[in-house]
């Protein structure tokens, strides 16, 4: 699998994305750059449910086993360079690297016909679910970051 096929994603911006002002609604930012996230991990092939457990479905799957790890959000940033508009196509390109043992950052970089539009980032940090505490990053993550580092410098066309 090459990394430019779950490193760059592409949509349209859509009517639901605007405001008022007929231009794309700042937090739709947000929005993007978590669903580029779970879209990238999923293309991968880490399914949802092993990146984001509930309590409920790990409690059921294995009640004796070590509670899930969570990895919230812990920094979000955004810089908007141009507006968009209902029916601009948009590429997504994700830079994710490992900050430490227990945390990673992904840099979203969002084209529009070849232009620079927006940048994004979210830093994530591991946590036990039941403790809250600290802990190391998911193999399964891990694994997602090695390979993102060795496929790097992929350019959206």
């Amino acid at each position: 699998m090459r990394p430019d096929d779950w490193l760059l994603l592409c949509r349209t911006v859509r009517f639901g994305d605007t405001d008022a002002a007929g231009v794309m609604h700042f937090a739709r930012l947000f929005t993007w750059c978590h669903e580029a996230y779970e879209e990238s991990l999923e293309r991968f092939g880490l399914p949802p449910g092993e990146i984001f457990p509930t309590p409920a479905r790990s409690a059921m799957a294995n009640p004796t086993s070590n509670a899930p790890v969570a990895l919230p959000i812990v920094h979000c940033s955004a810089d908007f360079l141009r507006p968009l508009v209902c029916g601009d196509p948009l590429a997504i390109q994700l830079t994710p690297r490992r900050l430490d043992p227990g945390s990673f950052e992904v840099s979203y970089g969002f084209c529009s016909d070849g232009q620079p539009v927006a940048a994004g980032l979210t830093r994530h940090m591991a946590i036990d679910s039941h403790s809250r505490q600290r802990c190391p990053l998911p193999t399964a993550i891990q694994r997602w970051l090695e390979a993102a580092s060795l496929g790097g410098g992929i350019q959206p066309l």
